[in-house]
């Protein structure tokens, strides 16, 4: 028993989802489908980012015809910018072979899937201690995660399969999706970072333990990487890439050669984590990094759009 005292949840205050502002729903999301980028990208000049980025869409269709990994890692703006049904769209392609997540993007995903919006007003929530809240977000989400801890699931497969069976969305959810084409989902959470943490419901031995086996699913599915593979870092600063150095450091002590493989950071600015750890660190021993900095909104869809259709 500690001696130091908690904070009583006891008297916490909670609301519905449905009665809460969302800044973000399903009208505004990015579109499935073709668009003709051949010609946009055959413009691009042969310079600098442009040639960086007509390299990287060469590598990620190299590593699919070689039969290589491709791994996203993504932070919860990705789906805030509305671009899940690009990334679906690369898993119906067969470009994803996993995907890491830190925990906002579980709760963007399933407030997307289950009502339909998500992204509330942080400023006006916090000022009177109501950020985050929302009853149904925070219960449902963390009776998933204690439910696949006593099935021996990862998070991300039991928020996934979750979706999968239960949501009216479903089709925009990542998690969900991925469920579906077989494609792990791993969640890397850090404790005290995520809303469902504020709640009594929130089981830490059933967070550590579901995050702590989606670790070791992403160690092995790095092991695909060598000779040819792709990750692709879009949008976590801090989290993933520490997560992406320990689990890839994991997989050579184990499964020896992990090398010669591309990777490549998509970011609103340039962050010394994402930067060693992603784009330089991890291939030093054989292969390339990039680093692309712009707003998620403009620059994924130019990626997703020149690897499927360009």
């Amino acid at each position: 028993m500690s001696k130091y005292e908690e904070i009583n949840l006891s008297e916490l205050k909670v609301y519905s989802v449905e009665d809460r502002y969302s800044k973000v729903d399903l009208s505004l999301f990015a579109q499935k489908g073709p668009v003709d980028t051949a010609q946009l990208l055959d413009s691009l000049p042969q310079i600098l980012s442009a040639k960086d980025l007509k390299e990287l869409v060469a590598s990620c269709r190299a590593a699919k015809a070689k039969g290589k990994a491709i791994i996203i890692g993504m932070g919860g703006h990705v789906i805030k910018c509305g671009l899940a049904p690009l990334i679906i769209e690369l898993m119906e392609a067969g470009y994803v072979s996993a995907i890491a997540v830190n925990g906002s993007v579980i709760i963007h995903d399933f407030e997307i899937a289950f009502w339909g919006a998500t992204s509330e007003d942080v400023s006006q929530a916090l000022a009177d201690g109501s950020f985050g809240l929302a009853f149904e977000t925070c219960h449902n989400i963390n009776s998933c995660i204690t439910k696949a801890s006593q099935e021996g699931l990862g998070l991300g497969e039991g928020i996934g399969r979750e979706i999968l069976e239960h949501a009216p969305n479903k089709e925009l959810s990542v998690l969900g999706m991925a469920y579906k084409h077989n494609i792990p989902v791993t969640v890397h959470v850090a404790i005290g970072t995520d809303i469902i943490h504020q709640t009594p419901c929130a089981d830490g031995k059933a967070i550590g333990d579901c995050s702590l086996r989606d670790f070791r699913i992403l160690a092995r599915c790095i092991r695909e990487l060598n000779d040819g593979g792709v990750y692709l870092n879009f949008g976590s600063a801090v989290i993933l890439p520490e997560v992406f150095l320990k689990a890839l450091n994991l997989a050579r002590n184990i499964y020896k050669d992990v090398k010669d493989f591309t990777c490549a950071v998509f970011d609103m600015n340039r962050h010394y984590r994402a930067l060693v750890n992603v784009a330089q660190r991890p291939v030093e021993t054989g292969g390339k990094g990039y680093y692309f900095i712009g707003q998620h909104e403009l620059l994924l869809p130019l990626l997703i759009k020149s690897i499927l259709y360009s």
